[in-house]
């Protein structure tokens, strides 16, 4: 694969026919590109397979990798229906391009959401099927016989009758002359040789060697540094700036200043901090500079007090009638803090502009530097590479946006790397949220219930068309859908975009505030009932239902009724969430000073058809994780418009030390696949906080766990 790059002329006229694909992807342990020519690709099916007459299979990824396992995932969907050896497959990163790789769900190119498998389930078994369909049809014509007779197995094709076999490539260029069946045969999942099956991480070993390329490693020949430093108060101006001790500094090379934006640009990343930070900039504030923590939670319950808009109808619950339990909840400002710091490399030139970067929305990329640079999309080409966290964060655009802004004054590539504390300290951040929850009880069971949610509709900037009606279907996700049979549920939702922050999704999206409410709420009416929360979830579930199914196992898993020490407890989280249905319950010990340690997490899930297990146990723990991180320890606070944390020692992580004990227990299933990289993030959250609700009589209403509220009193 390491050939030079195709021309546009080449690009354009190979995509119109549907037979050339530019691609950056894994090759040989390195990022490179990858064209046809490069690997004599005589077959070209569909956007996602090339295979040539070498024989080799080259698979265009879609979805861009940022840990989830995408790669592995989908490369196994199609070697599954194509029938050739995971071994032997080359991966490929797809260009920009919603026509082409616009995920099925969102219409755009886009990885996020837990869709990927939901998304490409399908359409990336059907890839494999149709060629493998094209390929035995080439190969029964040039032996005359039924293709009804010919097997498919290891890259090649049978006729057992005769004892004939010839390998895909042979008859590559034949099959290219065929037409693509319009719905091919997929196989029996019986017949599945890798679908359900554990299989290795395919970049693990490029990562383990070092050899694996993310963004912030991307080096065109004479490329610059560079760092930068915006207003610490949303909205801000650059006042002034004195730079004479920074042009002293060896290595720097230029000083940008914007109207927003300070970079300074140097010969490495040491001389363009060093220099950043000699820099004395002086800012007008402007309008957000009395911004609080306090002025946020106080919007929150102000518009709270609004009618909302009504996302499932219901009959309306009284929170001051005799017979009605109500509660609110709340969840804070998070930020994303993924461990590949934020970064974009630039190279503008007359008429055109190249990105070097990890980005989870790679048509949106390359539109905003088209955008700033008045250029046409198809001018801007972006080499998207393997992401080191994204979380989110990398859904958005600002700092391609800002890079390609800085790179407009440098003179040849420039790579941009955003410090710690420059993404933690004026980042797009997890808005606050709240839940307003009212139940009409009868002989301790809720005959209706309403759910009220507040926060801010960041669908509507980020994908209008699925803003309709007032509604962000993010964030009434897992509200108005539950694993609970309910008489009468109402939810409604209210549009609150808070002053001075910019907000953005963030591992677990709405979820995370839903699922932590009504968990959380419905083990306060297990409590007013004098019920176990256990036994009161399975009063309130289908007992032939997934629902019931994984929280049954996860209590059986985690000994749910065997004692514990005193101060300590268990906590339950019945969650249906992105199309997967999970049970997690968390133990815990609560010290007197308040301080909680989570001892152990076993959770259950049936997400449908495991592609594979091993992926989906990894992704459950690594929410956890994430998760409990959220619980425990963070939130992003504010106080005269600026970010009080900077950097992992106030914006904490769970460290080794911390960590639980986790088991996740896998449910077989037949149902259709469901999401599973962000689950187990929203999961643990509730599972945590009903423990330490079962542990102290406290229930915590908002996050993250504050010990005060806890501390066992003198």
């Amino acid at each position: 694969m390491n050939a030079a790059a195709p021309t546009r002329r080449q690009l354009l006229r190979g995509m119109a026919a549907g037979g050339f694909v530019l691609a950056v992807g894994l090759a040989g342990g390195q990022l490179a590109v990858a064209g046809d020519e490069a690997h004599a690709a005589a077959f070209a099916p569909d956007a996602f397979i090339r295979i040539g007459t070498d024989g080799k299979t080259t698979m265009i990824m879609p979805q861009v990798e940022m840990g989830q396992g995408i790669y592995t995932t989908l490369a196994m969907l199609i070697a599954e229906e194509l029938d050739v050896d995971l071994a032997t497959v080359t991966l490929a990163e797809a260009p920009p391009s919603d026509a082409l790789y616009g995920n099925p769900i969102f219409k755009v190119q886009m990885t996020g959401g837990s869709t990927s498998v939901r998304a490409y389930f399908l359409p990336m078994r059907k890839a494999g099927a149709a060629a493998r369909a094209m390929l035995v049809q080439a190969a029964a014509a040039r032996w005359s016989v039924d293709p009804a007779s010919c097997t498919t197995e290891n890259g090649q094709v049978h006729h057992t009758a005769s004892g004939r076999s010839i390998g895909y490539g042979a008859v590559a260029a034949a099959a290219a002359r065929l037409k693509p069946p319009a719905e091919p045969v997929l196989k029996d999942p019986k017949a599945f040789r890798l679908v359900g099956k554990p299989h290795h991480r395919l970049d693990t070993p490029h990562k383990v060697d070092g050899s694996l390329q993310y963004g912030i490693d991307a080096m065109p020949e004479g490329v610059k540094f560079a760092t930068l430093c915006a207003s610490p108060v949303l909205g801000g101006k650059v006042a002034h700036v004195d730079d004479s001790q920074a042009k002293a500094l060896p290595g720097v090379r230029q000083i940008i200043v914007l109207d927003d934006i300070v970079a300074v640009v140097g010969d490495h990343m040491w001389a363009a901090k060093q220099g950043l930070d000699a820099l004395a900039i002086t800012w007008n504030d402007g309008a957000n500079a009395a911004v609080s923590t306090e002025t946020l939670w106080q919007g929150l319950q102000a518009a709270a007090a609004q009618p909302g808009v009504t996302a499932k109808p219901g009959t309306a619950v009284d929170a001051t009638a005799a017979d009605v339990i109500s509660a609110r909840y709340e969840i804070p400002m998070l930020a994303h803090a993924p461990m590949e710091p934020m970064n974009c490399t630039v190279h503008v030139k007359p008429g055109a502009c190249e990105l070097w970067v990890g980005t989870q929305v790679s048509t949106m990329a390359q539109r905003i530097a088209a955008k700033v640079l008045g250029l046409a999309p198809e001018a801007v080409t972006v080499n998207n590479h393997l992401i080191g966290g994204g979380f989110g964060r990398r859904l958005e655009v600002d700092m391609v946006e800002k890079a390609v802004r800085v790179a407009q004054r440098v003179d040849g590539p420039v790579k941009i790397v955003w410090t710690r504390e420059e993404d933690i300290q004026k980042a797009m951040y997890r808005s606050v949220y709240g839940s307003w929850m009212a139940a009409r009880i009868d002989k301790g069971m809720p005959v209706a219930l309403s759910h009220k949610v507040v926060g801010p509709a960041v669908i509507a900037r980020f994908l209008p068309p699925a803003f309709t009606g007032g509604i962000d279907i993010d964030a009434i996700d897992a509200a108005a859908e539950t694993p609970y049979v309910l008489p009468d549920l109402t939810v409604s939702y209210v549009r609150h975009e808070p002053v001075g922050v910019q907000t953005c999704f963030w591992r677990g999206v709405g979820p995370n505030n839903n699922v932590f409410s009504t968990e959380s709420f419905v083990d306060l009416l297990a409590n007013k009932a004098g019920k176990d929360p256990l036994d009161y979830r399975r009063s309130l579930t289908d007992p032939k239902g997934r629902a019931r199914h994984v929280l049954d196992l996860a209590a059986e898993k985690a000994g749910w009724g065997t004692p514990l020490p005193a101060r300590s407890g268990r906590g339950i989280c019945l969650q249906f969430a992105f199309g997967s249905y999970l049970a997690t319950i968390a133990e815990v010990a609560v010290a007197d000073d308040g301080t909680v340690r989570v001892q152990r997490v076993v959770t259950a899930v049936d997400c449908g058809v495991t592609v594979n297990p091993d992926g989906v146990i990894s992704q459950i723990q690594g929410g956890h994780v994430f998760g409990l991180s959220a619980v425990l320890h963070q939130q992003i606070t504010l106080e005269k418009g600026r970010v009080q944390q900077s950097n992992f020692h106030d914006y904490r992580v769970l460290r080794i030390d911390e960590m639980p004990q986790i088991e996740v227990h896998l449910v077989p299933s037949a149902e259709a696949p469901g999401g599973i990289g962000e689950p187990g993030t929203v999961s643990v959250q509730p599972a945590v906080a009903n423990a330490v609700y079962a542990a102290t009589g406290v229930q915590l209403t908002r996050m993250p766990i504050d010990p005060t509220l806890i501390a066992r009193k003198a």
